[in-house]
C-alpha cells in the first residue's frame, strides 16, 4: 500500500466510534477497514484533504491536475479546485467499475488502479455487495461541491441518504444480516449519527463554505451566517443548535432498536455506533450547545457506558 493510502487509513482513529474494534473477528475487522478506507478517500477527494493530490490523480488516470495555487482552506474552494476534486471523483467512480469488472471477469478486467480501491475486490466477491452503497458516497461527495446550502430538513436527510446511510448498509452486508427492517433502522441511526456529526463540526464546515443547518432552521431561530462565524454562539444559535440535537435524538431513537435485532458481536458493534451518537450529543449539550468555541468531542467513559446499556436493553 502506498502511503498516501496509509495516511488515509490512520484517521479511523479520529472517528467518534473505533471503526473495527479489537472485539471482532479479525475477518470482519479487515472487511470494515477496507470498507472505511474507500469512503475516507473518496471523503477526502472531495473535501481537498488528500495528503498529495497530484499523484492520486496521476494514480486515477485523471488528466486534469490541481490547480497551480491550492484554494485557501479556511475558504470556500475556487471554481478551479472544484472542477479538479469533481474529476478526482469521476476518477474514483471508473476505479469503482473496475473493482466489480474483476469480481465478475477476474482474468479479463483491468484491475482497479488505487490500492484502497484494489483492496475491495476480495470483500464485494466474499460478501456479495452490490455497487449503490459505493456509488451514494462518491455522489454524496459530488453533491458537496454544488450545494453549499439546505433549504429544508427534509433535504438535508436527503443528503443523509447518499452521505452517511449506505455505511450502515455495507456493515450489515458484511455481518451477512441484511434485511428490509434492519436496513430502515439502520438508515436512522446512521442518518442521525451524520446530523450530529453536523452539529459538532458548524465552524469547520462554514470555513469550507458550507451550512448543513436547514435555511428554514436559521430563519425560524433568526440566526444569520455571519452570527455562525462568531467565535462563541449566541442565545440564537444555541437554542437552533438544540432543536437541531432533539432531532438527531430522535433519529437514533428510531433507529436502535436495531441492536436488539442481533446478537454476539455484531450486537456491541452496533451498540458502540449508536452510542457513539448519544455521546456526541451529551457533548453538545455538555457545551451549553456552543458548538462555535470548540469542537464538542464526546467522552470516552460516557460513550462506554452508553454502549454497554444499548448493548444489555437491545436499544
Amino acid at each position: 500500500m502506498n502511503p498516501s493510502a496509509g495516511q488515509t487509513l490512520e484517521k479511523a482513529g479520529a472517528e467518534n466510534f473505533p471503526v473495527a474494534p479489537f472485539f471482532l473477528p479479525a475477518a470482519w475487522r479487515d472487511d470494515l477497514m477496507r470498507v472505511y478506507g474507500f469512503a475516507r478517500l473518496v471523503d477526502d477527494a472531495g473535501d481537498g484533504d488528500l495528503a498529495d493530490p497530484a499523484a492520486t490523480a496521476a494514480l486515477l488516470g485523471v488528466e486534469q491536475r490541481p490547480p497551480a495555487t491550492p484554494s485557501d482552506q479556511s475558504g470556500p474552494p475556487s471554481p478551479a479546485e472544484v472542477a479538479f476534486r469533481l474529476a478526482l471523483l469521476d476518477g474514483l467512480e471508473r476505479d469503482l467499475d473496475q473493482v466489480f469488472e474483476t469480481t465478475l471477469h477476474p482474468g479479463g478486467a483491468d484491475r482497479p488502479r488505487h490500492p484502497l480501491l484494489r483492496a475491495l475486490v476480495p470483500l464485494v466477491d466474499k460478501r456479495n455487495l452490490t455497487p449503490e452503497p459505493f456509488r451514494r458516497l462518491i455522489e454524496a461527495n459530488r453533491v458537496d461541491q454544488t450545494t453549499t446550502r439546505y433549504a429544508t430538513y427534509d433535504d438535508l436527510i436527503g443528503y443523509c441518504r447518499l452521505s452517511a446511510d449506505p455505511v450502515g448498509r455495507l456493515v450489515l452486508a458484511i455481518a451477512g444480516v441484511a434485511t428490509p427492517e434492519r436496513i430502515a433502522l439502520s438508515d436512522a441511526v446512521c442518518s442521525g449519527l451524520q446530523v450530529v456529526e453536523h452539529l459538532q463540526d458548524v465552524a469547520e464546515d462554514l470555513s469550507r463554505g458550507r451550512i448543513y443547518l436547514p435555511t428554514e432552521d436559521l430563519e425560524r431561530f433568526g440566526v444569520t451566517e455571519a452570527e455562525l462565524a462568531a467565535p462563541s454562539a449566541n442565545g440564537a444559535v444555541r437554542e437552533l443548535i438544540a432543536f437541531e440535537a432533539e432531532r438527531a435524538r430522535t433519529l437514533l431513537d428510531r433507529g436502535a432498536p436495531l441492536v436488539g435485532t442481533v446478537r454476539g458481536r455484531l450486537r456491541l458493534l452496533l451498540a458502540g455506533f449508536t452510542a457513539g451518537g448519544y455521546a456526541a450529543l451529551a457533548a453538545v449539550e455538555d457545551a451549553g450547545y456552543d458548538v462555535l468555541a470548540q469542537q464538542a468531542k464526546p467522552d470516552k467513559r460516557r460513550l462506554a457506558a452508553k454502549a454497554a446499556a444499548i448493548f444489555a436493553k437491545g436499544r
